[in-house]
């Protein structure tokens, strides 16, 4: 059984399905029966135990759920228009780190950082997590975002319940380019 396959469907209902009967726009909670009746019309062995190990073992811990566990969630990056994910606010380290890919530049540095399709920008802590997304997008290169300034200068930054740091959009001159 191929998790990964399944894991990128998963992402895929969490994150992006439209349909309303599916995901609760308060908090983005999808009920987990529901899930799996979805999931197994393209994976027809998924049961609560793969989605648990899918849940377990994912290393981004993009998925959590629920206390009483009938319930799991993508703990951001949701494209959905108006679910509501309680996100924490703490104070960021004085640096963080934005992986793109060269061709996104012109527009980066004309607009700044904008969420595109979905609500927030993600923003890594650490400087490898950055450059590994970069790679997903084509030629990496790292913005570093000064955190600390533009959290000084009144503009929010949010954490998700993994960890990935969260902002309505990020202003150019908190940006400085860092090519690999």
């Amino acid at each position: 059984m191929d998790l990964t396959r399944i894991s990128k469907k998963l992402s895929y209902l969490l994150r992006h399905c439209t349909n309303p009967r599916l995901i609760d726009l308060d908090g983005g909670w999808a009920d987990v029966d529901a899930v799996l009746r979805v999931l197994k019309r393209s994976y027809p062995d998924v049961d609560r135990n793969v989605l648990e190990e899918i849940v377990r073992s994912d290393e981004k811990g993009r998925y959590a759920f629920s206390s009483d566990g009938r319930r799991i969630r993508a703990c951001q990056g949701h494209s959905i228009p108006n679910v509501v994910i309680v996100l924490e606010k703490r104070e960021p380290p004085e640096l963080l780190y934005h992986g793109t890919s060269t061709r996104s530049l012109d527009g980066i540095f004309r607009d700044g950082l904008k969420p595109m399709s979905r609500q927030y920008v993600h923003i890594s802590q650490d400087f490898e997590t950055a450059v590994k997304v970069g790679k997903r997008h084509g030629n990496p290169v790292v913005l570093i975002v000064d955190a600390k300034r533009f959290v000084d200068d009144g503009h929010e930054l949010f954490v998700s319940t993994n960890g990935v740091w969260l902002a309505r959009a990020v202003p150019i001159e908190y940006l400085t380019v860092q090519y690999l």
